[in-house]
């Protein structure tokens, strides 16, 4: 059984993530993102066990261009190995600063990156036309693509999706402005549309990709229902980065064209392996490495399993799930700091500590109720309060329900230990979600 094609996919590929990001941080960068996000907000919500990754001041500048001529070197192909390191490094550090910016395909890129950092892609473009490869690479990025949709789809199987078109309901007739679709989308019938048709999509499309017959047509509702996604909700570069992801579903002889054509732009520099020649080759470690990115990405989207309590509620294993675009929740929540030794007394105005995005970030999402309790009560001990004890008068409205009681009010978070499961204070959801 023949185990090597043509290198052509992952260079096709390798130029097309690299592309991606290049644009993406440069775009991030032109917004003023980085000063609004990671330098001028006092407080950032840190991810459990990454506490030590903090913004770096004016310094953060320089981490991005990091990222961003790591991304060009991927592009090009120079020195692929190195600057796929030091992408994901950089990327991945500036993913962790601040889990308020948090977005799927922001973990979607650094997973992918840490995969592709033991996948060898021959260098530049002209010269790696005739490279070979082991197919089993090209196999192992479908397959990475393929469990991201089948989650997203299969994620989607509950029902406030399916039964109540949730939160796309909600969503879509805010978009009255569209062009053409702006009154196609206050149809109630048009919610369902989307919802059983985005589910359908997300569960079929990697089979249809798969499959030779069909992978043409897939191509296209790919990029259709991906720009639709874009016109339609701010997602910045998520959907361009799974249409350039879905080409690595096409056969050698459509990557050749692309790179024939590439290589004219590069005008023949990037000669750098023979005609017939192999790509580079990876050892045992790396293949291990490939294994075990794979099984983590397929198992720790299943750990909410592990937790009792309505998902969507408690929100326990909810990210880095490829729960995409399934919930909207909305809630306010006010805090109260108490000294027990005088019985001070203190109502937080959140905005001296947070930024209006942080704020509506925290307020609806247990972590960062926790850590922002025992924020508050860190500040106040230094500011003279003995025992400061931290209460929150919060509610939060769910996928279009009437809004209710979020957190225990009567209990102290600054006493609750984050190894404490949310649903001992949390109030108990009133409604049921199910789910396949």
């Amino acid at each position: 059984m023949q185990t090597e094609t043509s290198a052509s996919p992952l260079v096709v590929f390798r130029t097309g993530f690299g592309l991606m990001m290049l644009v993406g941080i440069v775009r991030f960068w032109a917004y003023g993102w980085i000063d609004k996000l990671y330098i001028q907000p006092d407080f950032h919500f840190s991810y459990r066990y990454f506490e030590w990754v903090r913004p770096l001041g004016q310094f953060t500048y320089l981490l991005f261009l990091v990222a961003g001529l790591a991304a060009l070197c991927i592009m090009i192909g120079y020195r692929y190995r190195l600057a796929m390191v030091a992408f994901f490094l950089s990327f991945t550090y500036i993913e962790l600063m601040d889990k308020t910016t948090y977005l799927n395909h922001y973990y979607f890129i650094s997973l992918f990156s840490l995969l592709l950092c033991f996948i060898p892609i021959p260098a530049g473009w002209a010269g790696a036309r005739g490279c070979k490869v082991d197919r089993g690479y090209i196999r192992v990025l479908q397959v990475f693509v393929a469990v991201v949709y089948c989650y997203a789809g299969l994620a989607k199987l509950n029902s406030d999706w399916l039964l109540e078109a949730q939160p796309l309901a909600i969503w879509l007739p805010a978009k009255y402005s569209v062009p053409l679709l702006g009154d196609l989308l206050q149809q109630r019938w048009v919610h369902y549309a989307f919802a059983w048709g985005g589910a359908a999509y997300d569960l079929a499309i990697p089979f249809l990709l798969w499959w030779r017959p069909t992978r043409v047509l897939a191509f296209v509702l790919v990029v259709v229902f991906h720009v639709l996604t874009r016109v339609l909700f701010p997602i910045g570069m998520f959907p361009y980065i799974m249409i350039v992801s879905a080409l690595i579903f096409f056969g050698p002889e459509v990557h050749d064209r692309i790179l024939g054509g590439l290589a004219q732009i590069g005008g023949g520099w990037d000669q750098r392996f023979r005609d017939g020649g192999r790509g580079p080759t990876q050892g045992v470690g790396g293949r291990v490495a490939i294994t075990g990115i794979l099984a983590f990405h397929l198992l720790f989207p299943l750990r909410h399993l592990l937790h009792s309590g309505e998902v969507f509620w408690t929100e326990a294993g909810y990210r880095f799930s490829w729960r995409v675009m399934l919930m909207e929740k909305a809630g306010v929540a006010t805090f109260t700091v108490r000294d027990r030794a005088s019985e001070r007394r203190v109502v937080v105005d959140n905005r001296e500590f947070l930024t209006v995005f942080q704020e509506k970030q925290m307020a609806t999402q247990p972590d960062f109720l926790l850590q922002y309790a025992h924020y508050l009560a860190d500040h106040f001990r230094q500011r003279g309060f003995a025992e400061p004890a931290v209460y929150v008068d919060s509610y939060v409205a769910l996928n279009g329900r009437l809004s209710q009681r979020y957190v225990n009010p009567k209990i102290d978070l600054a006493a609750v230990d984050t190894d404490t499961p949310v649903t001992q204070w949390l109030m108990p959801f009133n409604d049921t979600i199910y789910e396949l």
